[in-house]
This record gives C-alpha cells, structure tokens and sequence, in this order.
C-alpha cells in the first residue's frame, strides 16, 4: 500500500474516492463514463475538423460552435482521465497542485462554456431581429473578440477559488469523497473557517450563471416578440428554426447543472453517491450531446460532416 507523505496542514497528496458506496461497481459505472467521454471527443473533434476545412464554415455561427467544443473538451479532459483511474486501476492519489488545477481548468471551462452560451443567444437575436445587419453587427474578428473576453471572465472569475483553497488548513482530512477535486468538496474538508469559500462560491453562481441565464431569456424574449411580429406561419417556422439546436443545447447544458448545484445545496436527503453521479452527468451529458444536436439540427454542417465520412 502506498504511504502518503503528510505534513500536520497541508497533506502532499490526498485521495479521490471515486463514488462512496459504489467501489464494487466502479468498473461497470466507467463503461458509460468512458463511452460519453469517447463519444464527446469524437463529435467535438469533427465539427473542429470540418469547420476548419470547410471555408463555407467560416462564419460567426459556425465559429461559436468551435468554440463551444473547445470548452466541452477542455471540461470533460480535465476530470474524465482521472475518473478513468480511479475505476480502472485504482490510482486515487492527488497532489494539492493537481487538485487545485484540475479544479481550475473545469470551472473555467465551465464559465467559458456558459459564456458562449450567451454569446450564441446574442448572436440569435441578431440573426431574427436585425437580419439585414447580422454581417455588419457580427463580424468573425469581433466573434473571436467576445470569445476572448469569454475567457479573460473564466480566468478571473475562477482563479481566486483555488487560491483561496491553497491557504486553508486541512489537518489530518486528506480524503475527497469524490471522483474529482469539486470546489465544495474540497472546501468541507478544511478544519478552518470556510466562510469566505462557501461565500466565494455563492457568488460565482448566482453571478456567472445567474446572469447568464437572464441574458439568454431576455434575448429569446426579444426573439420571440420578434417573431410574433411577423405575420407568415412559414416566416414564423424559420425563425424558430434557426434557434432550435441552441434552445436544446442550452436546455442539456443549464438543466442538469442547476439541478446538481440545488441537490449539492438542499437535498440533505440525498444519498451522496447520487450527489456524485449528477455531478458528473452535468459535464458529461452536454459534452456528448452538443455535437450532436449541431450536427443533426444544423443543415449546412450536417451536409459537410456527411461529406467527410463518406470519404472515410
């Protein structure tokens, strides 16, 4: 059995547990982890791939969709390998440094991810209710504009959390009942004041997600009296075509993450491997599915992706 160098504060390593109550199962639970996680790289990898090569693709639209695989990827590479360990072999060791950063890179991406969101929205709104000027108003230069002020906020937004947590106490409590190092998770496990933290996490989510939650609904509200404006049923069909691969994205992105965040909070009667599971299924679903939904409800990138296989 390995032994873990530990200092009375701040233990060298510390252990992800994987799921609580589930470790005879962990080998049957990885084979669907593995499989979203299988399948979301190869969708996301695609639309890159064929957006890239296709100069038709280069556009406002199209980019933001790249975009939005860059964060699905990034999210779902910084926790599911680890997981993967964990189940496979079971290498539950950590570093303070790995934890911290692990936790970085999937709460950035996470923000990043609902920044495109409302970015899209925006970029829907434009598209229905000023169409004649989408071109002028939506260039790629200022796409790749707000995609950097999109990051620029993850960065800032995120980064105090794992710094804040680097100066907490931790004792002799070096166990994370957990598949990866989860703000909170992490926080609980302190034997100092976590006030700061708890109030630092509470912020970030009524904030980021808060905001962009009422930017995305007051851009569909414009959209839908906009559309409800327009006397053509077929006009009407269109319009709301053209809105329905984001509505379902963001539908699998936000449902699934608050729900997480409300029973992680509220649900004292739920057991913690349930917990556990719903947190990973927030990052894991959206990453498996957004490629997807692009790719059957979006025309021009669905003929070009066809295109590519059939050439394999």
């Amino acid at each position: 059995m390995a032994s873990f160098n530990l200092t009375t504060s701040y233990p060298s390593t510390y252990i992800l547990m994987g799921i609580p109550g589930l470790e005879a199962a962990h080998v049957l639970i990885s084979i669907p982890f593995s499989m979203f996680y299988i399948i979301g790289l190869l969708g996301n990898f695609t639309i890159l791939f064929v957006v890239g090569k296709e100069q038709t693709l280069h556009k406002p639209m199209y980019l933001l969709i790249c975009m939005l695989a860059l964060a699905d990827i990034s999210i779902s590479t910084s926790l599911v390998p680890k997981a993967l360990c964990i189940f496979w072999f079971n290498l539950k060791g950590i570093t303070l440094g790995g934890c911290l950063t692990q936790m970085f890179f999937f709460h950035a991406g996470m923000v990043m991810h609902s920044a495109v969101l409302v970015t899209m929205a925006f970029d829907r709104y434009v598209a229905i209710c000023d169409p004649l000027r989408y071109t002028i108003i939506l260039t790629n230069a200022r796409i790749a504009k707000l995609g950097l002020v999109g990051l620029i906020r993850a960065v800032l937004f995120i980064l105090p959390g794992p710094l804040l947590l680097s100066r907490q106490p931790f004792c002799d409590n070096f166990i994370i009942p957990h598949t990866y190092c989860e703000y909170m998770a992490v926080a609980k496990m302190s034997c100092g004041d976590t006030t700061v933290n708890r109030m630092y996490d509470l912020v970030i989510v009524s904030v980021v997600f808060g905001l962009d939650l009422t930017l995305i609904a007051l851009s569909y509200g414009l959209i839908i009296r906009a559309v409800f404006r327009i006397s053509s049923k077929e006009a009407h069909q269109k319009a709301l075509n053209t809105c329905t691969a984001h509505i379902c994205v963001i539908l699998t992105s936000y449902t699934p993450s608050l729900f997480s965040n409300l029973t992680h909070r509220y649900g004292l009667g739920i057991a913690p491997h349930v917990h556990i599971i719903l947190a990973n299924l927030y990052f894991l679903v959206p990453t498996m599915l957004n490629p997807v939904i692009y790719g059957v409800k979006t025309k021009e990138l669905r003929d070009k992706v066809v295109k590519y296989i059939c050439r394999i």
